[in-house]
């Protein structure tokens, strides 16, 4: 016989909409897929949205099935890459207005990075429904954070329309040490968080990690029949780099390589799969050749050069769910086989990242040159990694 309830929670100063049944096997909703559950929320009110191509419902974005539902949707907010997902990573998006809708879009990845008291003054109620991957520097969570802040300083709620987290299996490496702080690290969580976007903003929250310790005042429709350790594709690639799902699960440890003189796929249409150096010719026989894609890398580290090294598009990435790990072995082993090692560590490019910057702390440059291992790196991380896990308890949604 089915059972189902609804209950209602009050959790840090965060209304939590819960589902639950006693049938196994049921398929996962993204919060926005339950639109029973928020829809009334919406009746009469003026709506904001912060947004980009991963918000739908099905393949349909949820800014237009909403007005096709009568939402009265007053604008749109556009983090990085865009509303639409067409700027490449780091370049800055200008305001617009959608040629789909008509509707405003105010850019948060370009002369300001959170909404204004103007912006807010015509909403009524904000929503956040963008797809995260669950590595600390991916910046969305930071474009939460921030609309957050705005929405707690203005007295606006938030609806957090939640979807789960594909690394969410995945809680490891070191956790940021704070002198490290950044655009692409904001706050003391380890490389892989192992939290949903809702999961963050109760943590956000409870902690006091916001901007003069303010609370925001936050909705949460939850993940319908949904676990961390769950396997998840996600339906529409969540940036422009992250173009496959092998790319998002090799991505808590290939993004690393930002910090690093070597190529890992920018520039090629399978990035964060691949890793490589015009200078491990004759060592790797594997290559491949940076070029400027518009839209995804334009000026690629050794673009139009032949670059050599590891092919991870057919890795295994059930290895990296069975040991709960981030792979540091690839860079232990490419940094032992590069020619020239004092350039390793010295990214000569435009890219603002020191290896200190992205991974989060300061001994790891040093660790790789000593030769220390994996087992005692890891070892470094521990503390500060079993400290997150127990605090992390506090917040947790899913099993």
């Amino acid at each position: 016989m089915k059972r189902s309830f609804l209950c209602f929670f009050i959790v840090f100063g965060i209304s939590l909409l819960v589902t639950a049944n006693d049938q196994p096997a049921q398929p996962i909703l993204t919060g926005a897929e339950q639109t029973q559950l928020y829809l009334p929320l919406l009746k009469g009110k003026r709506v904001a949205i912060l947004a980009n191509p991963t918000t739908v419902i099905g393949k349909t974005h949820l800014v237009d099935s909403l007005q096709k539902l009568g939402v009265n949707i007053v604008k749109v907010f556009g983090p990085e890459h865009g509303f639409r997902g067409n700027a490449s990573a780091g370049v800055v998006v200008s305001d617009e207005t959608d040629i789909l809708t008509g509707i405003p879009i105010i850019s948060l990845f370009g002369r300001k990075n959170k909404p204004s008291k103007e912006d807010l003054a015509d909403v009524d109620l904000m929503i956040y429904d963008v797809q995260d991957v669950g590595v600390r520097f991916y910046t969305n969570i930071n474009a939460l954070a921030r609309l957050m802040e705005a929405c707690a300083e203005n007295g606006k709620e938030l609806l957090i329309l939640d979807r789960p987290n594909p690394n969410g299996y995945l809680v490891d490496g070191p956790v940021l040490d704070m002198k490290y702080r950044s655009g692409i690290g904001m706050f003391p969580i380890p490389m892989s968080h192992g939290l949903t976007v809702g999961e963050f903003a109760l943590m956000a929250n409870g902690e006091g990690w916001l901007t003069n310790k303010v609370k925001c005042n936050v909705r949460i429709i939850p993940i319908a029949n949904y676990n961390h350790d769950m396997p998840y594709t996600l339906p529409v690639k969540p940036s422009p780099n992250l173009n496959t799902q092998q790319a998002i699960m090799l991505y808590p440890s290939t993004c690393m390589f930002e910090g690093v003189y070597l190529n890992h796929g920018r520039g090629t249409y399978y990035p964060f799969t691949v890793l490589g150096s015009p200078e491990l010719k004759g060592i790797y026989s594997f290559s491949y050749t940076p070029t400027s894609i518009k839209g995804m890398a334009e000026t690629p580290l050794f673009m139009d050069q032949v670059c050599y090294g590891l092919d991870l598009r057919n890795y295994d990435v059930e290895q990296l769910r069975k040991s709960k790990k981030i792979n540091i072995s690839w860079i232990i082993e490419l940094y032992k086989a590069h020619p020239y090692k004092e350039k390793f560590f010295e990214r000569l490019s435009d890219q603002m990242n020191s290896i200190e910057v992205q991974i989060g702390v300061g001994e790891f440059r040093q660790q790789i040159i000593n030769g220390v291992s994996e087992e005692e790196i890891r070892k470094t991380w521990e503390p500060g990694l079993s400290a997150y896990k127990e605090m992390r308890k506090k917040y947790l949604l899913y099993p």
